[in-house]
């Protein structure tokens, strides 16, 4: 209806603002081979750098995880934005891999800043009655944020000038812009509190929520895993092994894993929890299986339908699994628990993608990336048979 749509426009402009800043999250990608020629370091580092991005995001969630519901919506937001830019910074002024690291850092503090307050935000922008439209303009933009990242820094890097620093200098025009949309809009936090009543939020999970958890826990964990390899250390099999130079390309293919989870996601409306979560499982064993033949067989093709299908098994286990795990929850401890469950998803890009970067110096990229599927396929067939054992309530 006409009344509905300045509350639109407000949360379409909402999901712009956070898809730019989670874009600044995913923009080294395509880049880490050319920050290897610069500086001299090894695939392991390019994991580690890659991973101090996750332990940002799960200090901030453990930290102040609950502080836009006390101080409100726009000052969290403007903060994750600040965090942006001085990640940009960093990565336009680097001189060596002690700048990475610390834009790194900053850029996981921004998207911890981000991730629960701006899905909070766009959904409380939307006007009455609209929550599921609403839910899917938070994810459209989260993941799709993520997607472009990489998918803008590859394009810049193949066909503009200063690869290692028109990205970031794009971005913070980018960033600039959000901020003067950030202040434009409403704030949807009407009872502001002192920033003293913020306090860490330790990973909480009640008696009536634990036999849900474990399965949504590991499928989210899996899938988040198979994310940071994509985003970590496919470029470098793209370019070693496959003779792919083109950083347009490797931004593509891990653009696509995103864009396809974006899908995923979009589907457990019509299919239903009960049927996503299992259903995810599935796809993720087939894109990690998948993943595996184009590590075998060398094969670019395989890659990129590892990437839409993996994506894609991504998105139904992770948005399955967040719905299943708030719906058994009791009201007033469900906050905790989701925060726990993106712990444990954030965990997923960082320690398997460290211990990827451990083994390329002994086996090789592909054996440590063909080590690395066959633990996750473990974890993900474990989730898989239990939730067919044990199917979640018809209801959720």
């Amino acid at each position: 209806m006409d009344s509905d749509r300045p509350g639109w426009r407000q949360c379409y402009l909402g999901g712009a603002v956070f898809a730019v800043c989670m874009a600044g999250t995913t923009l080294p990608t395509p880049l880490y081979g050319l920050y290897r020629q610069e500086f001299g370091f090894s695939e392991l580092v390019v994991t580690l750098v890659y991973a101090v991005y996750a332990f940002g995001v799960i200090g901030v969630l453990l930290a102040v995880g609950n502080a836009s519901d006390a101080v409100g919506r726009r000052p969290v937001l403007l903060a994750g934005l600040g965090c942006a830019a001085a990640s940009a910074v960093c990565f336009l002024g680097a001189e060596g891999t002690a700048w990475l690291y610390a834009g790194r850092l900053l850029s996981g503090l921004s998207a911890g800043l981000f991730t629960g307050a701006a899905t909070a935000y766009v959904m409380e922008l939307a006007p009455g009655g609209g929550g599921s439209r609403a839910s899917l303009v938070a994810t459209a933009a989260n993941m799709g944020g993520l997607g472009c990242g990489p998918l803008l820094a590859g394009i810049l890097a193949q066909y503009a000038p200063w690869p290692l620093h028109l990205p970031f200098a794009v971005h913070l025009a980018l960033l600039a812009g959000s901020a003067a949309v950030l202040l434009g809009l409403r704030e949807t936090v009407d009872d502001l509190g002192p920033l003293s009543t913020v306090r860490p939020r330790w990973p909480a999970l009640p008696s009536e929520v634990r036999a849900v958890f474990g399965p949504a826990a590991i499928a989210s964990f899996v899938g988040f895993a198979l994310f940071g390899v994509f985003t970590s250390v496919s470029p470098a099999f793209l370019a070693e092994a496959l003779a792919v130079s083109s950083h347009a390309v490797s931004g593509l293919v891990v653009a696509l894993a995103f864009f396809a989870s974006i899908a995923g996601q979009a589907a457990v409306g019509p299919l239903g929890v009960r049927r996503s979560l299992p259903l995810g499982c599935a796809l993720l064993l087939t894109g990690l299986a998948l993943l595996a033949g184009a590590l075998w067989w060398e094969s670019l093709p395989l890659v990129v339908a590892s990437a839409l299908v993996g994506g894609a098994g991504q998105g139904l286990a992770f948005r399955g699994a967040v719905s299943a795990v708030a719906g058994a929850s009791p009201g007033d401890r469900r906050a905790a628990v989701i925060s726990t469950l993106f712990v444990v998803a954030y965990a997923g890009i960082s320690l398997p993608v460290i211990g990827v970067g451990v083994l390329v110096g002994p086996v090789g990229l592909e054996g440590a990336g063909l080590v690395f599927i066959a633990c996750m396929a473990v974890l993900v067939s474990t989730a898989a048979v239990y939730l067919l054992r044990r199917p979640l309530p018809a209801g959720a």
